[in-house]
């Protein structure tokens, strides 16, 4: 499997051989639960305080006994619940502490020591990543994920290294203006719109939608790129599934450099 090389012209400057990582078996279902496996590394523990409602003198009493106890519930004429022992005040022998009492506690509240974590096997998170990028090469998966490009655009889209060192987003605009990627840019400048309800009060005011994805060998100068709306860069090293598939949807628009191709081959030829 072969792909085109561009300069930072836009123009086809040779043509290499790519990785076997890049032909890889597409699973989706595979990459699904990795993405699962990530997002959960995010969740926060949540729970009640455990005297919450619970914290009175409620009390359930049902001796038998000839001699009839104090506060004793039974054979009194009233429902076999705790009560309150407040004497004098308007709450003594209110029920409370279960769950059926007027403020009583949550019958099952979530709780802080529930399991949130989903794991996964280090080697099946491996064969997902290389699965997804195998994704990016197959122009319908591309197109069905929502991505805007032109019919002249062979994937996968492989850069020159002196991508990396422009500082400038008017630059790379101009580039991808020439590739023939700049609409789906656009696309996603357009779908951005105020989230409804009260979430925009709490630091997530935007829905915005994801465009390309950059895979650099060296992001020393990412804000040239991330200044563009929807994109995402990532270093070689670290990419993760999250990047390459995010809502577990696989296909993304993206766009390397020649050394990010050989990082990404030293990092998965092992497990080939």
């Amino acid at each position: 499997m072969k792909a085109n090389v561009f300069d930072i012209n836009g123009q086809i400057k040779k043509e290499i051989d790519l990785p076997n990582y890049f032909s890889q078996e597409y699973r989706p279902d595979l990459i699904k639960k990795a993405v699962i496996s990530t997002q959960s590394r995010q969740y926060q523990p949540k729970g009640n305080a455990p005297l919450s409602n619970r914290d009175n003198t409620a009390e359930y009493i049902g001796s038998r006994k000839y001699r009839p106890t104090e506060n004793r519930s039974i054979n009194t004429g009233h429902a076999r619940l705790p009560r309150l022992k407040n004497n004098r005040t308007l709450m003594a022998g209110r029920v409370a502490n279960i769950a059926q009492a007027v403020g009583g506690p949550r019958a099952h509240p979530p709780k802080v020591t529930k399991i949130l974590i989903k794991k996964i096997n280090s080697k099946e998170r491996t064969k997902a990543i290389m699965s997804a990028l195998s994704a990016t090469t197959k122009e319908e998966l591309v197109k069905d994920r929502g991505h805007v490009f032109s019919e002249k655009v062979k994937l996968p889209l492989i850069f020159e290294d002196n991508l990396e060192t422009l500082k400038k987003t008017s630059e790379i605009i101009v580039i991808l203006k020439k590739i023939g990627v700049i609409n789906d840019i656009e696309k996603a400048k357009q779908k951005k719109q105020i989230r409804a309800g009260k979430g925009k009060m709490r630091g997530r005011r935007y829905k915005r939608r994801k465009s390309a994805l950059f895979v650099l060998n060296n992001n020393q100068n990412y804000k040239a790129f991330s200044n563009l709306e929807g994109v995402d860069v990532v270093d070689a090293n670290k990419l993760s599934i999250k990047e390459l598939a995010p809502g577990t949807h696989a296909g993304r628009l993206t766009i390397f450099t020649e050394s990010a191709i050989e990082t990404l081959k030293k990092r998965f030829d092992k497990f080939i």
